[in-house]
Parts: C-alpha cells; sequence; structure tokens
C-alpha cells in the first residue's frame, strides 16, 4: 500500500478512484449480460434457473431438488459443532435486542374537529433473502437480514443461497436459518436466483422485496429488477475507512485493513491519518501481519488495487475527506473518537475507539451489518426492521371538516387548472 499525502497529483488521481468506485454498477457490458439472464428466467422459469446453476455453480439440480428439505436440515445440525451453535444464539440475541428497538409505531392524529389521520405500519407480506455462498458462507447474514424482518412481522421470508459443489447449501447457513424460523430456502445463486425471487418460477415464489448483498451480477440484477420488487440497497465491494491520529495503535490499524481485505479483490480498505508516522508503521505491520494469512492471494489483491494510505494537514481535512467518501464501515481511532463522531455526516457504521473492531459488527455487535457501501451511505440507511415495513395514510373527514376547509382546497385545486377536483368537493356540499 502507498502511502500519499494530500494535495499532490497523485493523491488526487487516488481519490477520484475512490469517490467513482460504484463505477461496476455502469458496465454496460456486464448490465447487458444480467438482463439476458434475467428475461432467460422470467420466461422460462426452472429451466433457465437450473441450466444457469450447472453453468455458474457447477451442480446438476432437478425442480425437485431445488428446496432445501427437512431431512437435508437434520443433516446440517449433525455437521456443525457445539461452540459455532453456542455463537450463533449469542449472537442471535444480540441482534434481536437491538432490532427490536427500531419497530416504528403506528398513530392517530385528531387536531382538527371532524378530521382523524392516522399513519399505520403493517409488515411486508412476502420478501426474499439473498445470502452470499458457494465458495464462502456467510451465516451471520441470516441472521442480520432475518431477524429484522422476523420483528416486523414479514408473514413469508423466502430464503435463497448458491449451492456447494455437493448440491447442498452450506450446514452452517442452514443452521442459522433454522435458528431465525426461515422454513423456506432454495438452492440458487446469482442474478438467476434474483430473477426467480422477482418474477417467480414453478418451483420459487415471487415476492414483493429482495434483500441481502452479493456479488456485482447479484447487485445489477438487483438494480434491473426494481420497480418489479422492492430492493435494499445496492451494495459493492465491502469497505473500511479508518480514521485516525498519532494516539492509535497501528498494529490494531493494520490488522482491521487486512480484515477488510480478506473479502475480495475488489474491496477497499482505507486509511486516513493526520500522522506520517502511524501510517509508515502501519505499513510496516501490513507486511508482517498478512504472511500467515489463508487468503493471502484475495488480500495482496485487495491492498494493492485498492488500498490507500492517506495522510492529511490536519483533523480538519480528515473529516471532510471522511465524509465525502461516505464509506460504508468507519473506524474512528483518535484521542476523542466521540466528539469526532460528532462531524461525521456521511457512514453506514460507526466504531469508536481501538476495541470496536469492524468485526464486532460483522457478528455479535447487533446492528445489521447490511450496510450502504460505494458512497451510497449519503443517502442510504443500514438495514433494519423499516426496511421490511410499509406505511399507509388514513384520512377520515367528517362533513362539517370538509366545509371547513372546502374552499381552500377549491381555490388551489382551481389555480392547479384542475376543475374535476373543485367539482369533486363541490358536489358533497350541495343540499
Amino acid at each position: 500500500m502507498k502511502i500519499l499525502r494530500t494535495n499532490t497529483k497523485e493523491t488526487n488521481r487516488i481519490i477520484k478512484k475512490i469517490l467513482n468506485r460504484k463505477t461496476l454498477l455502469k458496465d454496460k457490458r456486464l448490465e447487458k449480460k444480467v438482463r439476458e439472464i434475467i428475461e432467460d428466467v422470467r420466461k422460462k422459469g426452472n429451466k433457465a434457473l437450473l441450466r444457469y446453476t450447472k453453468r455458474f455453480d457447477g451442480v446438476s439440480l432437478s425442480s425437485q431438488r431445488l428446496k432445501v428439505s427437512k431431512r437435508e436440515i437434520e443433516e446440517a445440525k449433525k455437521l456443525v459443532n457445539r461452540d459455532f451453535i453456542e455463537a450463533l444464539k449469542k449472537a442471535y440475541q444480540n441482534i434481536r435486542r437491538y432490532h427490536e428497538k427500531q419497530l416504528p409505531k403506528s398513530f392517530k392524529v385528531s387536531s382538527r374537529k371532524g378530521v382523524i389521520l392516522e399513519e399505520r405500519y403493517q409488515p411486508i407480506e412476502r420478501v426474499g433473502l439473498y445470502i452470499p455462498g458457494g465458495r464462502a458462507s456467510y451465516p451471520s447474514t441470516v441472521l442480520m437480514a432475518g431477524i429484522p424482518a422476523k420483528i416486523a412481522g414479514v408473514e413469508e421470508i423466502v430464503m435463497v443461497s448458491p449451492p456447494q459443489r455437493n448440491g447442498k447449501l452450506s450446514p452452517y447457513i442452514l443452521m442459522a436459518a433454522d435458528l431465525v424460523g426461515i422454513k423456506e430456502i432454495y438452492k440458487a445463486g446469482g442474478a438467476q436466483a434474483i430473477a426467480a425471487l422477482a418474477y417467480g418460477t414453478e418451483t420459487i415464489p415471487k415476492v414483493d422485496k429482495i434483500v441481502g448483498p452479493g456479488n456485482i451480477y447479484v447487485t445489477l440484477a438487483k438494480k434491473l429488477v426494481y420497480g418489479e420488487v422492492d430492493i435494499d440497497m445496492l451494495a459493492g465491494p465491502s469497505e473500511v475507512l479508518i480514521l485516525a491520529d498519532e494516539s492509535a495503535n497501528p498494529s490494531f490499524i493494520a490488522s482491521d485493513l487486512i480484515a477488510q481485505a480478506e473479502h475480495d479483490r475488489l474491496s477497499w480498505p482505507l486509511l486516513i491519518s493526520t500522522s506520517l508516522r502511524l501510517a509508515r508503521k502501519v505499513e510496516q505491520e501490513i507486511r508482517k501481519q498478512v504472511k500467515s494469512l489463508a487468503r493471502k492471494g484475495i488480500i495482496d489483491a485487495s491492498l494493492k488495487n485498492n488500498g490507500a494510505l492517506i495522510v492529511t494537514k490536519d483533523l480538519k481535512e480528515a473529516i471532510e475527506l471522511t465524509n465525502e467518501m461516505a464509506p460504508e464501515h468507519l473506524e474512528i481511532m483518535t484521542r476523542n473518537p466521540g466528539q469526532v463522531a460528532k462531524k461525521i455526516r456521511n457512514a453506514g457504521a460507526i466504531f469508536l475507539g481501538p476495541y470496536s473492531s469492524e468485526s464486532v459488527g460483522d457478528y455479535t455487535a447487533g446492528p445489521s451489518h447490511i450496510l450502504p457501501t460505494s458512497g451510497t451511505a449519503r443517502f442510504y440507511s443500514p438495514l433494519g426492521v423499516r426496511d421490511f415495513m410499509k406505511s399507509s395514510h388514513i384520512i377520515s373527514y367528517s362533513k362539517e371538516a370538509l366545509k371547513r376547509e372546502a374552499k381552500e382546497i377549491i381555490e388551489l385545486a382551481q389555480r392547479e387548472g384542475l376543475d374535476a377536483h373543485a367539482q369533486a368537493v363541490k358536489i358533497r356540499l350541495q343540499p
């Protein structure tokens, strides 16, 4: 990783690259491929879905084997160890306690005589959860998406995840789904799974909303089916930005940058610091720590292609640059992290101090780890209970209330040239 000082040509070029990190979502060639997959599944259902499963996952399935059976879940229980189940239950409890606080409340207002107004929240009926799988499985994501959906009261939760080479789903994913209470699970991944959820097939039911992270094909597919169904967000490669001053521990910073880099070759591990000395120590620590790690190849590629150690002139510039980048994960390792956090406007999740590693947010802290990426923290929020709910406005007027406001309604309607709107009020007030 290079150490870069702000206000140089090279640094400005790197910062521009970071700010434009969602360019893959604008790749017309990839989008065309994904569109073709979606259309194929929409028209041919299971036949197309199974063909793409064989092509991309290397697994031959029949329509009968698409759905995970009770027997497969029972088998999975024998394949996971007790420590994993205990860790899963602890994470479940923390995530549930946090998200129960998010449940919105319906309300009623009657501040004008004869007028009753309500905001009524209801759960979305059918939700599809996309859980990454195949080469790497993420049971934690089942908890992060499934628990808020359950708290919201969603009646039908449909889960899809890419099959492993043996034609089954990871037993760890199945145990997480079992703990959450998800019964309808299918072996399908990629853009083809998103298409199946959006349009339905002979086996997989159509849903109203799709949530969950995935690779670029999954994200582009969600982008293309939006409108047919709702989606949570367009998630790009995962990212961490560590904002640090000279008081920070370089070995902690290096370990967190490496942890982020091991997700994907396209991940973004970034440091913004006020201290050149700290940046140099972090660089040394990275070289030392990365040597023995299993995913060294992926880590090296991520650090080389997307990693950066940026040194600013002061803390004010560091904060401004952080807000501009709007990171998915932001770790603040400064003398007064709480005070710095008050100046942060754009970030998916903020981790304060040296012991709040991003890893705690990924697993046991409580808040969902499904977060806005690629700078979209400027306008997106983390996944939560409200994402699985919708609201309706309820309006009730008595005749006397309509009389009191008729003049203003008619005036506004006529000024907009909508005579029929005015007439709809006048006709109700005739003897």
